[in-house]
């Protein structure tokens, strides 16, 4: 059975709601953030101390974009994937690669410098940049969606976007959902009310 080591609402998220969208059976190990300092026996299992941590077999993948893509391409064929010879396999490659070290990346700098670090290693200034930064980037993902566009690719959900929605999921933890455009919002909504979306939330608070 595939494993999951999660933290609830952490980039791992996007392996957990992969996993739903696609049925599969899987083992779920909620862990306390960050597990590296909390779980010291967690660097056992992962000595880079992260999550994701998804095991499948003799498969070990802690890349939070990664996961989702092996899912739908291991165990599919799947609506979720965008094969090779469609059109918007590029896209959609791109979004799965873009939702990280685009959309999510700054905010895990913002989160850093505002949440975690103790009060004299707060970094205002890092903050406010990186929030900036992820601003700027967000109105490519409106672009995207002007047209009337559902979807970000392929005329159909898939996983980019769950990985997608999980940078939109980070900043409204964070609070920056305040510069979510009208598209981006309704956007967040369809995605949300998906029955896989739902039960992700459902097994991590039960767990």
């Amino acid at each position: 059975m595939i494993e999951l080591y999660h933290c609830h609402n952490a980039r791992s998220f996007r392996a957990l709601w992969a996993l739903e969208e696609l049925g599969l059976p899987y083992k779920l190990h909620m862990l306390p953030f960050p597990p590296r300092v909390r779980v010291p026996e967690y660097l056992e299992q992962n000595p880079l101390g992260t999550i994701p941590l998804l095991v499948d077999g003799d498969t070990r993948m802690t890349e939070s974009s990664a996961i989702p893509q092996y899912l739908a391409t291991r165990y599919g064929p799947s609506p979720l994937a965008v094969s090779p010879d469609e059109p918007d396999y590029g896209l959609w490659l791109d979004w799965l690669h873009r939702s990280e070290a685009t959309l999510t990346f700054p905010q895990t700098i913002v989160l850093r410098y505002t949440r975690f670090e103790p009060d004299e290693r707060k970094l205002k200034q890092a903050a406010d940049d990186y929030t900036q930064w992820f601003f700027s980037r967000l109105k490519h993902l409106t672009r995207s969606l002007e047209d009337g566009r559902e979807w970000l690719c392929a005329g159909r959900f898939t996983m980019a976007d769950v990985c997608t929605v999980y940078a939109l999921l980070l900043a409204k933890d964070l609070g920056l959902d305040y510069k979510f455009s009208p598209e981006i919002a309704a956007y967040w909504e369809r995605a949300t009310s998906r029955p896989a979306f739902l039960a992700a939330q459902a097994a991590q608070d039960a767990a």
